[in-house]
């Protein structure tokens, strides 16, 4: 018996150990403030975790347990973590009452979690747009039992704006191209005015693109001040007698996509979103918002230091980290301009009359077929047009991903060599696309029922509104899936835009041609008429939000929620039919706007508050003089159908003039001096962006019908608008931008003749 004992003692005692050492509490205290920033020039009130931005790095061994305090002294705000990528229980996932409550100001709340995963990952705010302020910050996890004799450096890359987010947001919604012309003073050339298209012999691609009822091409949406890596525009590390590093690269950016490139030779990929994946060499990839990926790179030289660089996708900005142990820097090559002109021709070419994209029987996924290649001045063989059967575009994408670059991304390890080895035969770089991961694991989900979604990537850039099967978020009932079902989601991009589409609190397979070793990743980037397959696990319980990893995107309305049948009540939100409720206000938002003009013959105007679907309307023209008088009309309408070209509407007018008017071109006379009449109407979008008001009074009668086009870009700054009615009354205007709020205008008018004024708009 004593023996026996003996023999329980050191097994007790070992025991003990390991759940001592396997067990290990981790705590970080997190303490979340405002405060003032000036990066560029000018202050702008952000958010700040600790006193610092980006919010501190939170660093955990596999199986350790996570222990944070949030601390929130923000003054009158509320606030949230979310833990991108990371598997926790549903009620520290962060997000606004769909799975943790708001975290007041004042409260402090606590989050224990386990790791049970390794890799690169990042933290950030899911409250609002706290996220474009400053409230990011990265999570990095180490696998049990390795010990790390390499370098490594965590590399966050950001974007940063002085505007107010919140009206970055608003000027979207009313399409307001005061960015782009920000952007053209470093040759971005986005605003692709008449004057430019003239200069560069496109003419006739302007005006095939508005007859699509297309505006300018851009590939972003927002114009950024600084791109930082790691809270700097630079950032260096030093190598110390190793010649390789590991940089966890990590895209926290609000709306930016990055490409990396590296001046030290090629680029080895061994993770991608936390996952470890066969090594895969390449010379640049890009990010979409939400991912990250792993690399190594090398230092061919002690006495130099290499530029990893970070490049926006429109080209504007760029963030570096040099990398080496010597003063001499070896820079990387900046990427040129895109060729904007050259991506409306193609798009002309491949969008229908009615906004739907058309592949033309071409069938693209897994990024393997970029189609703003035709922009790119790097890629060789690009002569810049496009047949409008997409043949060009394909032979493009065969002259990178051809024969002769399959040795430089098969998954073999990389040597030294190869790492600096550029291909004789394909001198264009070898790009990163899906279909080259493969995971070194099987990934082959259990057995069970297969739940089959499909989502179409919908939009509307003009109006601002992002969905899915054009339906946002608050329009759309939660999902139901049930535990055990295997999820699949085929996924069709029928937008212009890239989207990089983010799932909370799981992983999925990409089904990318690799079998049963196909990636895990949790956020996919999927660009313009791909079509996508992912699948993942139903092994967790509660609601989970799926959606576009560009935050003006997800406040717009882009994802769905994946809602768990038969789960326990969420601790956090006892009240799930008000936590419903709040949690929809995110894609609610009002959008007020209002624009106004003091000129020599009188005052002109309209104001706007409007909705993702419905719309309140102004408009108004008021003269000096009795003679013309006055005009002004309100309207309440809703936007129809997926490209809301079409906005039936109620509405009243207002009208005064002092002299009976001439027949309308339906044979009506205006007889009263005074008109107050009910009006019942639509407004259409016609080709060439040129809008149709067409109304009548049931009262009265009178036919109204009116024809404008505004906004005109004859140069960046220089903008027409014209305008014709039922009484061939018409208005000639030119605008000339002066800031971001004001123009000087100068018109002649069927009415009030030739006049000049100052405008204002908001």
């Amino acid at each position: 018996m004593i023996s026996k004992i003996y023999k329980i003692i050191p097994l007790f005692f070992f025991m003990s150990i390991y759940q001592l050492t396997a067990q290990k509490t981790v705590r970080y205290d997190l303490t979340i403030t405002d405060t003032l920033v000036n990066y560029t020039g000018k202050n702008k009130k952000a958010f700040a975790v600790n006193g610092q931005i980006p919010m501190p790095t939170l660093r955990f061994t596999e199986g350790d347990t996570a222990v944070i305090y949030i601390h929130n002294n923000l003054k009158g705000k509320t606030t949230s973590l979310h833990w991108h990528g990371i598997l926790l229980p549903n009620q520290y996932d962060g997000v606004d009452y769909l799975t943790s409550a708001p975290i007041k100001a004042g409260e402090t709340v606590v989050y224990k979690f386990p790791i049970i995963q390794n890799g690169t990952y990042w933290y950030h705010s899911h409250t609002g747009l706290q996220e474009q302020d400053g409230m990011y910050g990265a999570f990095i996890i180490d696998k049990k039992d390795e010990k790390i004799t390499y370098p490594e450096h965590t590399v966050l890359v950001t974007d940063w704006t002085n505007a107010n987010s919140n009206d970055v947001l608003r000027r979207l919604y009313f399409h307001d191209d005061w960015a782009e012309i920000q952007k053209n003073k470093i040759q971005k050339g986005v605003t692709q005015s008449y004057l430019e298209a003239i200069q560069q012999g496109h003419l006739g691609t302007k005006i095939k693109n508005e007859w699509k009822r297309m505006s300018a091409m851009d590939v972003s949406d927002v114009y950024y001040d600084q791109i930082q890596i790691n809270g700097k525009q630079e950032d260096t590390i030093k190598v110390n007698h190793n010649k390789r590093v590991k940089l966890r690269i990590i895209n926290g950016g609000s709306s930016s996509y990055f490409w990396v490139t590296y001046s030290g030779g090629k680029m080895q990929v061994v993770a991608a979103d936390g996952k470890d994946v066969e090594p895969v060499t390449v010379d640049r990839f890009i990010m979409g918002n939400g991912e990250t990926y792993d690399v190594w790179v090398e230092v061919p030289d002690d006495s130099m230091s290499y530029e990893l660089l970070a490049t926006t996708e429109d080209r504007t900005r760029t963030a570096s980290l040099w990398v080496g142990n010597g003063g001499h820097k070896m820079p990387a090559e900046r990427l040129k301009p895109l060729k904007y002109f050259e991506g409306m021709k193609m798009m002309n070419g491949m969008m229908k009359m009615n906004g739907n994209l058309d592949p033309m029987g071409m069938k693209m996924g897994m990024q393997k077929m970029d189609m703003n290649q035709v922009m790119y001045p790097e890629i060789k063989n690009n002569s810049g047009g496009h047949s409008g059967h997409g043949d060009h575009a394909m032979g493009m994408n065969m002259n990178m991903e051809g024969e002769d670059s399959k040795n430089e991304h098969s998954g073999h390890t990389m040597n030294h060599e190869s790492m600096h080895t550029t291909t004789q035969k394909n001198t264009n770089p070898v790009t990163l696309n899906y279909s080259m991961l493969k995971s070194p694991v099987v990934t082959t989900l259990p057995e069970g029922p297969v739940k089959e979604l499909r989502f179409e990537l919908t939009g509307n850039m003009d109006r601002y509104v992002w969905s899915l099967n054009n339906k946002t978020i608050s329009e759309a009932d939660k999902i139901v899936i049930k535990k055990g079902e295997k999820v699949r989601i085929v996924l069709y991009n029928n937008t212009m835009m890239r989207h990089p589409l983010h799932l909370h609190g799981h992983f999925f397979r990409i089904l990318n041609g690799q079998g049963e070793y196909s990636p895990l990743k949790h956020t996919l980037d999927i660009m313009p008429m791909e079509t996508d397959t992912i699948e993942f696990e139903a092994n967790e319980s509660g609601d989970w939000i799926f959606h576009c990893h560009i935050l003006y995107h997800m406040m717009s309305g882009m994802g769905r929620v994946f809602s768990y049948e038969n789960s326990p009540q969420n601790p956090q939100l006892p009240d799930s039919a008000m936590s419903w409720k709040m949690f929809s206000m995110m894609d609610k938002m009002k959008r007020f706007s209002i624009q106004n003009e003091f000129s020599s013959g009188g005052n002109t105007g309209k104001l706007m508050l409007e909705n993702k679907r419905w719309a309140l309307q102004s408009e108004w023209k008021l003269a000096y003089q009795s003679d013309p008088g006055y005009e002004a009309e309100v309207r309440l309408g809703r936007y129809i159908g997926k490209m809301q070209w079409f906005m039936p509407y109620i509405g009243y007018n207002w009208n005064h003039t002092s002299s009976e008017r001439e027949k309308n071109i339906f044979g009506q006379r205006q007889n009263r001096q005074t008109i107050n009449d009910l009006t019942i109407g639509f407004r259409y979008l016609l080709p060439m962006l040129v809008r149709l008001d067409a109304s009548v009074s049931p009262t009265s009668g009178q036919v109204r019908v009116k024809l404008e086009k505004e906004d005109v870009v004859v140069s960046p700054r220089l903008r027409m608008d014209l305008s014709l009615d039922d009484h061939l009354e018409f208005t000639t205007r030119m605008r000339y931008l002066l800031t971001k709020y004001i123009s000087v205008s100068g018109y002649y008018d069927s009415e009030w003749k030739w006049g000049a004024g100052l405008q204002f708009r908001y």
